[in-house]
């Protein structure tokens, strides 16, 4: 296992920039505003709050639209602003203690990347012809227009033929041009789309300069750990856990999740994998749940099982968001946000100090990055189980789904750490409220 020693400690508050700023939907060279990666410096204050030790950032290079159609890896977006902006974002973070994380699109390019670009003008005989999988027509010459595969159908998004050495080069160029510049790791966008091969080849030699940078691919389904391993990487995206969570409150089934958490301590025994209740990508959570107040819940569970967690922003103050597959589908759970934290409403403020109390709770227990889940009991509506670590005393974890008080297992707890609870040490019970939850210690 690769992980770098700092991540053990790493709680990460994720960001979509264009959306974070209200940045222009399409590429421009003239945004109404200049210098928006400065607009998160207030901001930065605000996640040491909170309590989360690193950014994760969405795309920031030049593209055509969402970020994710990426035209220069070596430049800032022009809605973002400039390099000059990134350094001293990256110098404001490093300074407060917080690590930053990129977002890196290296399955597939926009159609105005240079190298496709040289293709389109060239035809078969470009230099860069076989960064990419095409099928030219017969007689094909300069400005004609092959054929090539896409991603997942989206004709604008290109692939890149991982199978070139060239693509490797430029990647691991990449990669060590923006951590040259301060950034601490790479996010692997679509990671699920490239051979491990790849991932295992780039990585390596990434590493050779620079040992203690954070790789986590984007796997929806399949293999989380042999992915991991084949590919040289140290993390990978926990999307059953993140489905666990939501539907087992949703449906009062925890014997789904119960399932989840035992395939998820099977990973943790060779890495650890990116926990979330929330992306860019996902319906928030507050949207997600039948009833929203179960979204503490679902935040119990993310701080107190192992992994590296991220929250994502807007959760921590009770936002809400529906995913929808349209164009601009995307658009709720990717906003705007205020100026500055004291424009918020206060409205999220009891939902924000959950989110502090919590990270606090895991701050203080950072073995809980590696624990392991035990379940003490377990019904569709209530569950209680244990997280532990090697020399670590437990803590137990109670959840009550059910419309009345409910009493659970509490192993050997003596105090209630966060949440509500009556303790009975000596019949080694809890009592927890109606809808309640308790961690105890």
């Amino acid at each position: 296992m690769h992980e770098p020693d700092w991540v053990q400690h790493a709680i990460w508050w994720q960001v979509y920039p264009l959306g974070f700023t209200g940045a222009e939907k399409t590429a421009t060279e003239e945004p109404a505003r200049a210098h928006r990666l400065l607009d998160l410096l207030p901001w930065l204050d605000y996640a040491v709050e909170l309590g989360t030790s690193g950014l994760a950032l969405g795309p920031i290079f030049a593209s055509e639209t969402h970020g994710y159609d990426t035209t220069d890896y070596f430049r800032i977006d022009p809605r973002h602003g400039t390099d000059e902006d990134f350094d001293r974002l990256v110098a404001e973070a490093h300074r407060r203690g917080l690590r930053i994380l990129l977002d890196g699109v290296f399955n597939h390019v926009g159609r105005s990347f240079g190298p496709f670009q040289r293709v389109l003008a060239e035809g078969p005989t470009a230099g860069t012809a076989a960064w990419f999988h095409l099928d030219w027509p017969d007689g094909a010459g300069p400005r004609t227009e092959p054929g090539y595969r896409d991603f997942e159908g989206h004709h604008h998004l290109v692939a890149l033929n991982h199978a070139e050495p060239a693509v490797a080069d430029f990647v691991v160029e990449v990669m060590g041009h923006w951590l040259d510049r301060g950034a601490d790791g790479w996010r692997l966008d679509a990671a699920y789309a490239v051979p491990a091969s790849f991932w295992a080849e780039v990585t390596g030699r990434v590493r050779r300069t620079h040992p203690d940078a954070y790789f986590v691919g984007e796997y929806i389904h399949g293999d989380y750990a042999a992915e991991v391993q084949a590919g040289g990487l140290d993390s990978a995206t926990q999307y059953e856990l993140w489905k666990a969570v939501w539907s087992s409150l949703n449906d009062a089934n925890f014997w789904e999740l119960t399932a989840a958490l035992e395939r998820h301590n099977a990973f943790l025994d060779s890495f650890v994998p990116w926990t979330f209740i929330g992306n860019h990508d996902v319906t928030r959570i507050a949207s997600r749940l039948e009833d929203p107040a179960l979204a503490a819940h679902a935040l119990v569970i993310l701080m107190t099982v192992g992994g590296t967690p991220a929250v994502y922003y807007g959760d921590e103050q009770g936002y809400r968001g529906i995913k929808e597959d349209r164009a601009g589908g995307d658009d709720d759970i990717r906003p705007r946000f205020p100026a500055a934290p004291a424009e918020f409403s206060p409205v999220g403020a009891p939902v924000f100090e959950l989110h502090r109390q919590l990270i606090g709770l895991r701050r203080r227990h950072p073995w809980l990055h590696r624990a392991r889940t035990e379940v003490l009991e377990r019904s569709n509506e209530v569950l209680a189980y244990r997280a532990t670590a090697a020399g670590e005393p437990p803590l137990v974890v109670a959840l009550n789904l059910t419309h009345a008080p409910a009493t659970v297992s509490a192993g050997s707890s003596r105090d209630v750490l966060a949440g509500a609870a009556g303790l009975d040490p000596e019949r080694r019970t809890a009592l927890l409220p109606a809808r309640g939850w308790a961690v105890l210690g």
